[in-house]
């Protein structure tokens, strides 16, 4: 009886864990930290959709998670009047755009101006299947907002459900 040969299967692709630290060039790119461009590398499909959903944040989607949420959107039928407004400001703020050769990709002009995105630096932080993008003043605000005493609560609620 022969040896079966050995089956390889690809680790599933992940999202990089963590905050990292960019800015925008002169051009209004976003030069993608390296485990950005290894995962956005490794999508079948490269065309990605950069909006913000509260004019606040901005968020870097694969076109395949974008899509589901446009799916949401269409089949929401508890407050389907709150998904009209978000998908709205969604489209008002989104365009799509591709990672270039070099890992950089454009925000487009409105989103980045509305959102104050020019001549600071940009924390970035993947959830749930795509990339908030914070200026340093959001990112600041919300840090600060944290207080430990709500940290400890929410913490122990979490471990309580099964957080390890």
């Amino acid at each position: 009886m022969e040896d079966a040969a050995p089956v390889t299967t690809n680790p599933p692709l992940e999202l990089p864990r963590g905050r990292f630290s960019s800015r925008l060039d002169d051009k209004g790119r976003l030069k993608l930290p390296a485990t950005f461009q290894q995962f956005f590398g490794g999508l079948p499909e490269k065309k990605l959709f950069i909006t913000s959903l509260d004019r606040n944040i901005a968020q870097i989607y694969p076109i395949a998670e974008w899509r589901k949420n446009e799916a949401f959107f269409d089949n929401y039928t508890e407050d389907p009047e709150a998904a009209r407004a978000i998908a709205f400001i969604a489209s008002d703020c989104g365009a799509e755009t591709e990672p270039d050769g070099q890992g950089r990709i454009t925000i487009h002009t409105e989103l980045r101006r509305e959102l104050a995105m020019e001549g600071t630096d940009l924390h970035l932080v993947a959830y749930k299947g795509h990339i908030d993008v914070y200026t340093d003043a959001i990112y600041q605000k919300i840090k600060s907002q944290a207080s430990a005493e709500d940290i400890s609560r929410s913490l122990n609620r979490l471990q309580k459900a099964g957080l390890r």
